[in-house]
């Protein structure tokens, strides 16, 4: 087989699984299992196949046209260079590793088969937006995944969590999609084509009329679809669907399509250096902002989604210092150790039988219970903390080295101001990036109380998939060397400045969290029972001798003390306001949705109270006129006669009226 076929069977089989499995699922669910896992097994096989067939070297093309226009023609066109034959083993990977999760943590959910469907269509479209060479292609599979997350968001919808949280997410990324689509035919309108490799050769040429605004409104689908500052609010409500769909969402799909989108189409927005400095500073609020939520989450999902929001930061500030390598690079090194850190977050959450870290600090030997997801999750944090030599630390320095090149001057067409921001803003963030990973495992691993709860060893599905998934989130940097020739950059190794800075500020936040943690265990702290039962004496004087006393009243709440959450000591009064996410959603309520709501009510107003009453009143005077003629029809002749010379009368009475008057 052609290279370009075994790339067109790709998107193919996970989608003819997806439809097998819908159809099947009732009538022979048997069959459900295979469906989704191995249509998804062979699809990351053939993608392996097509990127070992690439090489890194020249992009393969290949295209039919699909319909005449009679303006702007659509083809079914691949094009697949290293970015997507690297991405597109990503999916793959993280998609089965997700499928096979699923077989045991959704296992007696009697909906599994069309969540298993829904799975291998949204793996289906994000493999057609990979390997895609024409925008009208891409955009059906950025539409099929928009629609995929609706339903997988709300798979569990009894709770009004999960439909509230599908139908924003759904409601948020179409917000994007409007002036994406908009932007779409303005790029194709300047280009003559909706072709990728048509575009770049425009854009080279400098045939673009007005790239500023292409550039900003596609930037909106993409903050929209990538979770970046202001369109980002729908990402941590996510995580009320399952736990293998914030893997899926997170690490490989959805999510990471506005980047690689970026990143295909670096050259549109590298034109317009406005919009190189607008995607800078999204980059830069987007990594603070989401870095300081995650400090003081206390749903261990959540703090996960802001992590994943800040990581999209990164990418995105790799390309607004126009190095596409670094970003894609990210993407893919992230892609892995996220991947691992939902679904050992998902084992975590089984054992303790709850998302809290406040709940789980109070368990003692956690981790004991879940040895794998401990260990595999230890790689995974010190991986996003990007702490050497995990995966982690060469992507994430990657994006620093392009900064500090940008800042210097030394990146053509990248305003220096762009790359400033970008290296300061991602410095911050790597300090707050080690600080809330370190937080999250001293949280979750090293809580002490009552011992945690036994649920027995986790399934062989569930585990196995979390050491795959470690290989390359503690080996993927060694290749380094080679990546280069498959994401066309010579900035992925990471510089003495960089790795000394960065790798500096992850070591600061992570001993500075953990100092907070030794002391605020080692503090005695006051229970609310000890209070009261000394209410003469001041709270924080009331020293932990004094508190044994009150061992059998209040057990361990009076024995111990309090394990303050070291996010709250550092964040300070901030911490309610980052808890909250910034209150982001509440201003957009103001803003936005109870505007809407008003217009929504006025309408509904006018057309009750005003269209409503005109259209009665219409139909009043024959309804009227029609009720009088049913009651004339009484069945009588000696009736229907007098009426008859009646109105003889009257008429021949008129006759002599108008001729008098006339005479």
């Amino acid at each position: 087989m052609t290279t370009t076929t075994l790339a067109v069977l790709v998107p193919v089989l996970p989608f003819l699984g997806a439809a097998a499995g819908l159809f099947l699922g009732r009538t022979a669910p048997g069959f459900v299992r295979p469906l989704a896992i191995l249509p998804t097994v062979a699809a990351l096989v053939l993608a392996v196949f097509v990127a070992v067939r690439q090489g890194g070297g020249a992009t393969i093309e290949a295209a039919t046209q699909l319909t005449p226009t009679g303006s702007v023609p659509i083809d079914l066109a691949l094009r697949i260079d290293g970015f997507a034959a690297l991405v597109a083993v990503l999916v793959g990977v993280v998609a089965t590793c997700v499928q096979l999760y699923s077989t045991a943590y959704l296992r007696h959910d009697p909906r599994y088969p069309s969540y298993a469907a829904l799975v291998s269509l949204f793996t289906a479209a994000m493999f057609l937006v990979v390997y895609s060479g024409d925008l009208m292609v891409l955009l059906v599979g950025w539409e099929v995944m928009g629609i995929c997350s609706y339903f997988l968001v709300g798979h569990y919808w009894e709770t009004p969590e999960a439909r509230a949280a599908s139908l924003k997410a759904f409601l948020v990324t179409k917000l994007g999609d409007v002036p994406f689509l908009i932007g779409l035919f303005a790029l194709a309108a300047d280009a003559g084509s909706f072709r990728i490799s048509t575009v770049l050769h425009t854009v080279a040429a400098g045939g673009l009329d007005h790239p500023t605004v292409i550039a900003l409104l596609l930037l909106a689908g993409v903050a929209g679809k990538s979770a970046q500052f202001p369109l980002h609010t729908w990402l941590p409500d996510a995580m009320a669907g399952p736990t293998p769909v914030s893997a899926l969402i997170h690490a490989a799909t959805m999510v990471a399509a506005g980047v690689y989108f970026v990143a295909r189409l670096l050259p549109v927005f590298a034109a317009s250096a406005a919009a190189l400095v607008v995607l800078a500073v999204m980059a830069a609020v987007t990594m603070l902002g989401s870095a300081l939520a995650a400090l003081a989450q206390d749903d261990i999902k959540r703090v996960l989604a802001y992590s994943t929001i800040g990581q999209l930061g990164y990418m995105t500030g790799a390309l607004a210092v126009a190095d596409p390598g670094a970003a894609v690079f990210h993407l893919i090194s992230h892609g892995a150790f996220k991947a691992l850190l939902f679904l050992a977050a998902g084992v975590v959450i089984h054992a303790a039988g709850t998302n809290s870290l406040a709940a789980m600090s109070g368990m003692r030997n956690l981790r004991s219970r879940i040895p794998d997801a401990y260990w595999t999750m230890t790689v995974a944090l010190l991986a996003l903390a990007a702490i050497p030599p995990f995966s982690g630390f060469f992507s994430k320095e990657a994006v620093l080295v392009g900064a500090e090149h940008a800042a210097h001057g030394d990146t053509a067409g990248v305003p220096t101001g762009a790359g400033w921001t970008v290296l300061v803003a991602g410095l911050l963030t790597a300090l707050l990036t080690a600080a809330y990973a370190a937080r999250l495992w001293l949280l979750a691993f090293r809580g002490r109380g009552e011992e945690a709860p036994d649920h027995g060893r986790q399934p062989l599905a569930m585990t196995s998939v979390l050491r795959v998934l470690a290989v390359p989130s503690l080996a993927f940097g060694l290749a380094v060397g080679v990546l280069p020739d498959w994401l066309g950059g010579d900035s992925l190794t990471p510089t003495l400045t960089t790795s000394v800075l960065g790798t500096g500020a992850a070591l600061i936040g992570g001993l500075l969290v953990y100092g907070t943690w030794r002391h605020t265990i080692s503090t005695p702290r006051v229970p609310l029972g000890a209070v009261v039962a000394h209410p003469e004496a001041d709270g924080s004087l009331v020293e932990e001798e004094a508190l044994a006393g009150h061992e059998r009243a209040y057990g361990y709440l009076a024995a111990h003390p309090d394990p303050a959450d070291p996010g709250r000591v550092l964040l300070g009064p901030l911490h309610r306001h980052a808890a909250n996410g910034f209150h982001l959603d509440a201003v957009y309520r103001v803003l936005f949705v109870r505007p809407v709501v008003a217009a929504a009510r006025l309408v509904r107003f006018l057309d009750g109270a005003v269209i409503d009453t005109y259209v009665r009143g219409a139909g009043a005077l024959p309804r009227l006129l029609g009720t009088a003629a049913r009651r004339a029809q009484t069945g009588n002749t000696q009736t229907y006669l007098s009426a008859l010379f009646a109105g003889t009368v009257v008429l021949a009475v008129a006759a002599v009226l108008v001729a008098t008057v006339g005479a």
